[in-house]
């Protein structure tokens, strides 16, 4: 959140491919504050819109993670989609 309440604004949006995940859950431990697990240890949206269900919005902030969890998906599920 920013000083003014408002969301910070999303840089990216992180794209779950459901077909090739697994539910190792490194992503949710590298974006704890985006994703959290579901009982059998897949991601989850934190957010309440299931819009945002496989195409999670990350803030500026959390690029460098987002682009880690990319990088470190074991299944090749995860997509940063910019713009």
């Amino acid at each position: 959140m920013t000083e003014r309440g408002l969301s910070e604004p999303r840089a990216a949006r992180l794209h779950i491919d459901w077909t090739l995940c697994d539910g190792r859950g490194l992503c949710t431990e590298l974006l704890p504050d985006q994703l959290g697990r579901d009982e059998w240890g897949y991601p989850l949206a934190r957010s309440a819109d299931p819009a945002e269900r496989s195409d999670v919005p990350m803030p500026a902030g959390q690029l460098d993670a987002a682009v880690d969890a990319v990088a470190l998906c074991p299944r090749q599920a995860l997509r940063l989609e910019r713009g």
